[in-house]
């Protein structure tokens, strides 16, 4: 496939946006060459500048289940836009898509709308610190919940010592009020809330894991969680950005049966247009002003692009409870396929796969963490990575990404995808 139409608009955009991309996985770093630029797509299928056909194993990082301009959002959101696009008012559709959501959100009597995956978790926090009294947080190495400061943390000496900032312009005493987990490590997290015992707000996590590929939570792990909050009067913070609508009706508090006091959304909510959500019991989320202390606001939350999209997207897949039986087949039949083209090369790898959610490893080992998820063959994976896009498949830019699957997936794409895979294959 030939991209020279999205180089020449890669080089025009590095003139005037920084990197040439206005987020850094898009500009290939990790996968080495030229970012793709899009001009349209529809079903499972994005088209290029340069007027190739791409089979997305992406789909605008997880949102767009359906598939691409599914009929009822494209219709909801050019219908809402002739009657107006913001007013920073109260709607009555805000309210419809909450009734909605709060039906599907195990254990959620109120919701609050946002703008992102990153302004809903940095809400989650902020409101469980409010709601405690306490300051710390736990999160885990290889979890990504936006770029707020709290966040961009990385790994201390040792156990029992705090996080260090991984980004300039993050602070050092931002960083002192994040304690670093290993996932799926219960007894770090115990050892974490013992040396910390009465000062830790919340516990926040991706239940499943989706920043250091897809990586399921260990047997036992989620409920572990569960008990020491409860036993320590902490919240526990589900990050469902990816999981929540996508691997079950009521996301991975459904799918696992653990209950989390907050769950935080994304894209899914919104239809993948820009938008985010938190949802508690009420006696948690009545402390968000104008009820309680815990300010929060967002001129553009709540928006009505973004509110029609979400709605019509969650009446389909609440309409439809056969969406997720059949992404599973999909994704189990895919992973299947490239297990086989992979043993056959001789390959050393892991593939991992909750529902939907999948990623491909180049290590023989299991990956259950950030750790293991490090060990991987990244020259490998570049090589993975360009071999599929010369075919026309376009998978996550990085080995340290899920891949999702979108119900327009059609069998003979997946047999097109898997075909590809035996070819590249024979060649790393």
């Amino acid at each position: 496939m030939l991209y020279q139409r999205s180089s020449a608009l890669f080089q025009e955009a590095q003139r005037v946006i920084p990197g040439g991309v206005n987020s850094p996985v898009r500009a290939f770093k990790s996968v080495g060459g030229t970012p793709i630029f899009v001009e349209r797509a529809e079903g499972a299928y994005l088209f290029d500048a340069d007027g190739n056909r791409l089979i997305d194993y992406i789909n605008s990082w997880g949102p767009m289940i359906l598939g691409h301009t599914h009929p009822a959002v494209i219709k909801a959101v050019c219908d809402r836009a002739r009657l107006g696009t913001s007013f920073g008012m109260p709607t009555q559709l805000e309210t419809r898509i909450a009734e909605l959501a709060i039906s599907m959100i195990p254990g959620a009597d109120k919701i609050r709308m946002v703008n992102s995956g990153t302004e809903a978790c940095m809400s989650a926090v902020r409101l469980a610190r409010g709601y405690t009294g306490r300051d710390k947080i736990i999160k885990f190495a290889g979890c990504y919940h936006g770029h707020s400061d709290s966040f961009l943390i990385q790994a201390g000496s040792g156990a029992m010592t705090f996080g260090t900032p991984n980004s300039p312009g993050v602070t050092r005493g931002t960083a002192q009020d994040t304690l670093l987990a290993r996932y799926n490590d219960m007894e770090n997290v115990e050892q974490l809330c013992r040396a910390n015992s009465g000062a830790i707000a919340a516990i926040i996590i991706e239940p499943v894991a989706g920043n250091m590929g897809c990586i399921p939570p260990a047997e036992g792990f989620l409920e572990g969680l569960r008990t020491i909050c409860d036993r320590e009067g902490i919240l526990l913070i589900f990050d469902e950005v990816m999981t929540g609508f996508r691997l079950a009706r009521g996301g991975a508090q459904e799918l696992f049966g653990v209950r989390a006091d907050i769950a935080t959304f994304g894209k899914v909510i919104g239809g993948g247009l820009p938008v985010g959500a938190f949802a508690a019991r009420s006696e948690i989320m009545d402390h968000l002003a104008p009820l309680g202390p815990v300010y929060q606001a967002g001129t553009l939350s709540g928006n009505p692009l973004a509110m029609a999209a979400g709605y019509a997207m969650l009446q389909e897949l609440d309409k439809d409870p056969n969406i997720y039986k059949r992404l599973d087949e999909k994704t189990s039949y895919l992973k299947s396929g490239m297990e086989k083209c992979l043993a056959e090369a001789g390959i050393d790898h892991t593939i991992n796969r909750v529902g939907s959610m999948i990623s491909v490893h180049f290590d023989r080992e299991p990956v259950t963490d950030f750790t293991t998820a490090a060990r991987g063959d990244n020259q490998r994976f570049r090589d993975f990575f360009h071999g599929l896009l010369a075919a026309g498949i376009y998978i996550a830019p990085s080995a340290y990404e899920t891949w999702f699957i979108t119900d327009a997936l059609t069998y003979e794409d997946l047999d097109l995808t898997i075909a590809a895979v035996e070819k590249v294959a024979a060649q790393l």
